[in-house]
């Protein structure tokens, strides 16, 4: 005898909590836009201050990215997330804060992404880790640069 499996449910609880992955992706990215906003004009030299706008810009494709997939998820448009960190306002402490948070970000998509059953949510989240990947190796140059 083989007991009674909820297909449905165990689908929901899987979908549920891969919503919970893309708000919380989102509210990240949220936070890293508004950071790097402010950490570009913390630059000590245009060549840094650009490339942290060119990352920032990453960050904005990433949040639209997310948004599209829990748009798809559930059928309506998220709320905008709320900033939930503070980014330092000294250029150093705020290079050390973006490395370690790019650093982080990388393992947590990667995990979304191997959870993830549909191949573009996978794909999205894979390339969104690469990303976030490059942007930790700019982030540990500067700060090298300017210890």
């Amino acid at each position: 005898m083989y007991p009674y499996t909820n297909y449905y449910d165990a689908l929901y609880r899987q979908n549920d909590k891969l919503i919970r992955e893309v708000e919380k992706a989102m509210s990240g990215e949220y936070n890293a836009i508004n950071c790097y906003s402010q950490l570009a004009n913390l630059a000590h030299n245009e060549k840094e201050k650009s490339r942290i706008l060119e990352i920032r810009q990453d960050e904005i494709k990433h949040y639209q990215q997310f948004e599209q997939i829990y748009t798809k998820l559930t059928r309506r448009k998220p709320q905008q997330p709320k900033l939930s960190e503070e980014c330092p306002d000294v250029y150093l402490a705020g290079l050390e804060f973006a490395l370690e948070d790019e650093q982080n970000t990388v393992d947590f998509y990667l995990e979304v992404a191997d959870g993830a059953s549909d191949p573009t949510i996978k794909e999205a989240f894979r390339r969104a880790a690469a990303d976030e990947q490059n942007h930790a190796v700019w982030f540990l140059y500067f700060f090298t640069k300017n210890k």
